[in-house]
């Protein structure tokens, strides 16, 4: 039977005939020094294990219900599957006892058949409840449980659960239509893919856009749509995508099993979508039941290709909105154009019969003003040629007058010159001494020994070389000095 830790154990009443473990040991340990014949009752190691067989089959002759949280899980190429299974109690222990469990090949297919129908993904940290044999396995010494069946309507009734709080918990934090408030996109060409690339579902999305005709721009995040890294990768692909400033971001994966589509009910995954500033469709390729990611994206469409189809109407209905506006606004234009070219006719006629009844008019005010303009020039130039008479003989007496006066004025003038003239005062015995550089001598103040001095005559000029300087006692002495 199995002992609260997990390791096997024989108990003593189950064979009459046989001692305890424990007594054996005692009995070696005393007898350790003596040879091995002097031991007859021990055992050998497949006598052991073949009594503990026996008392295994004995305690569990049957299959068993057990209930335990899958610590680790491993399918091999060949189709058997290796569980390791501990106490639910204990998963976060390290040192929780673990029960190895083993589904053959055989087995697996149907059990993964029943979880695939029922869209359940076996997964570590899932509780399961399961029946199988309990059994010894001599070659490691260890008990393993064959699994034979898993209780689907209790994991049904987890997952059930988990969503359902998964999906209260969005509603409580005002998450769970955060993306229904946001502004639809109007005209989506800037697309974000988060899709695994190449797969039937990526082709299938992306066709959709092609066929439009419109110039649309897909920025593609790989990502893994089922498995263990899904809904990490897949949570990680719609928050990158929020960055690059798309006007949409589209989720697909294209048709399979319910396990595979598990990733799209993860909570980091319906979490980054509900927190999306950006707008995301989903189109994932089932039809009976909607993933938590599609209740609270903005639009959830049942594949791939009619999520690209939507994306594409969407895009080509505003362009063709944007097409018809353009028409309406060009026929009023038209419209008003035709309406205002016969008002500018109509002003035109107006203008020119109102020009030419004011050109008329014009023209008879500028002959009246014509025939007045000549009367009244005439008796002006008359006038003015009266006064200007009169003018000139006033201008005609006051010119000889001014003359004159100026002709007297100038003869005074000139005798005033006449007697300032220096030729006139070197006639009369003057002389100028002047400097080499052509200044007049004023003065013998500062003037040095053998200086040169040049002299005017009135018939000529000398030139002499001072030797001695000596001032005068009259200051008021001009060096202009007559004849020695």
């Amino acid at each position: 039977m199995l002992c609260p830790d997990g390791r096997a154990t024989v108990t003593p009443d189950l064979y009459p005939g046989s001692v305890t473990l424990e007594e054996r040991a005692r009995r070696l340990t005393r007898g350790a020094a003596a040879p091995a014949a002097a031991v007859p009752d021990a055992m050998s190691i497949a006598e052991l294990y073949e009594q503990v067989d026996r008392a295994v089959r004995s305690a569990f002759p049957d299959d068993v219900w057990i209930t335990g949280e899958v610590r680790s899980m491993n399918v091999l190429r060949n189709g058997h599957c290796f569980l390791d299974l501990v106490d639910p109690t204990q998963g976060d222990d390290p040192g929780a006892p673990k029960l190895n469990t083993k589904c053959w090949a055989g087995t697996w297919r149907g059990v993964k058949a029943s979880l695939d129908k029922l869209g359940i993904g076996l997964e570590v940290g899932m509780v399961v409840r399961a029946r199988g044999k309990v059994e010894l396995y001599k070659a490691r010494g260890s008990v393993d449980f064959i699994l034979r069946e898993l209780d689907t309507e209790a994991l049904m009734g987890r997952v059930a659960a988990d969503r359902a709080r998964l999906v209260q918990a969005l509603v409580d934090e005002d998450l769970y239509d955060r993306q229904r408030r946001l502004r639809p996109p109007v005209v989506p060409l800037r697309v974000g893919l988060v899709a695994s690339q190449g797969t039937e579902g990526y082709y299938d999305f992306l066709g959709q856009l092609e066929a439009s005709g419109l110039a649309f721009v897909v920025i593609h995040v790989q990502s893994a749509v089922q498995g263990t890294d899904a809904p990490e990768q897949l949570a990680i692909a719609v928050r990158a995508l929020q960055a690059v400033h798309v006007d949409v971001i589209a989720v697909v994966r294209g048709g399979g099993a319910k396990a595979d589509l598990a990733a799209f009910d993860h909570e980091s995954v319906a979490r980054a979508v509900a927190a999306s500033d950006v707008p995301v469709w989903t189109g994932i390729g089932h039809t009976n039941d909607v993933s938590v990611v599609d209740e609270v994206a903005q639009r959830a469409c049942i594949t791939p290709t009619e999520c690209g189809r939507e994306l594409a109407n969407l895009a080509l209905s505003s362009w063709q909105r944007i097409e018809d506006a353009g028409l309406r606004l060009a026929r009023l234009a038209a419209h008003g154009a035709d309406r205002e070219a016969v008002a500018l006719a109509g002003r035109r006629r107006a203008l020119a019969t109102g020009s030419r009844a004011q050109l008329d008019r014009q023209d008879y005010r500028l002959a009246t003003v014509r025939v007045s303009l000549g009367r009244s020039a005439t008796a002006v130039a008359v006038a003015a040629r009266t006064g200007l008479a009169a003018r000139s003989d006033r201008v005609v007496a006051g010119a000889v007058q001014a003359i004159d006066l100026a002709a007297l004025r100038a003869a005074q003038h000139r005798r005033l010159l006449g007697a300032y003239d220096v030729n006139r005062q070197l006639e009369r015995g003057w002389s100028v001494t002047r400097l080499p550089d052509g200044s007049v001598l004023r003065s013998v103040s500062g003037l040095d020994p053998g200086a040169v001095l040049v002299t005017q005559l009135a018939d000529g000029t000398l030139t002499s070389e001072v030797t001695v300087t000596a001032a005068t006692l009259n200051p008021e002495r001009s060096t202009e000095t007559g004849a020695p």
